[in-house]
């Protein structure tokens, strides 16, 4: 078997550092010794774009803002379901994963970066969603390996009863915050209830037929 090896290294702001690792054809992220994306496991990163374009779907220029870059499986998986009029922001914290996107991964991302309906911003996703009261019909974040701060501790502010106020107030009426974990977790499932979202949970997949099952949170403002 081909051996790992590391291409390059990141710090986190206020968190820890990222290792991006290849092997032949295959890449890993790493934050320590926890894996937090593969390019061999997309299913669960697509569904969090397939859930929610299927709650908008019927919206003729949906604003999208999708928290963490990651290796683009959200964002290939939202431009192959939302239209042609569609706008989807892309807020990244860490410049280095965007210059991975750009450079060595390039064949994972697939030319994604260059559709005309797609923005690029370096910076926070929570600052971004606190300044945009109504600007947007989907938020999608996977930011982390849940709904913690496992990357940074910063992280947790996106899903305290604050955080998730200041979605609520970012997304136009009937629009909807998804979010990504690595397993359930039920005191968010009420802390969403508890912001006035209408909550449905959907375990998915890793892979698009097998591996591990994530959760995926789809709360809707009512």
């Amino acid at each position: 078997m081909l051996p790992w090896v590391l291409l390059d290294t990141a710090r986190i702001p206020g968190g820890g550092e990222l290792k991006l690792k290849r092997r032949g054809s295959e890449f890993s992220i790493m934050l320590g010794d926890n894996e937090l994306m593969n390019s061999r496991l997309s299913g669960s990163e697509e569904a969090l774009a397939t859930l929610s374009a299927a709650k908008i779907g019927d919206r003729l220029a949906p604003h999208v803002l999708i928290g963490g870059l990651g290796m683009g499986f959200t964002l290939r998986a939202a431009l192959k379901t939302l239209g042609a009029s569609a706008l989807i922001e892309v807020a990244e914290l860490v410049p280095e994963v965007i210059a991975w996107a750009r450079g060595p991964m390039t064949e994972v991302y697939a030319g994604s970066l260059e559709d005309s309906r797609v923005k690029i911003t370096e910076g926070d996703v929570g600052r971004i969603i606190r300044s945009s009261a109504g600007a947007y019909d989907a938020i999608l974040l996977d930011v982390d390996n849940g709904p913690d701060g496992l990357t940074r501790m910063a992280n947790d502010g996106l899903y305290d009863g604050p955080g998730l106020a200041a979605a609520r107030k970012s997304l136009n009426p009937g629009g909807v915050l998804a979010v990504w974990s690595s397993g359930p977790d039920g005191d968010f499932t009420r802390r969403l209830r508890k912001a006035r979202f209408e909550v449905e949970e959907n375990r998915v997949r890793a892979g698009r037929s097998k591996g591990a099952r994530h959760m995926i949170w789809i709360a809707t403002r009512a």
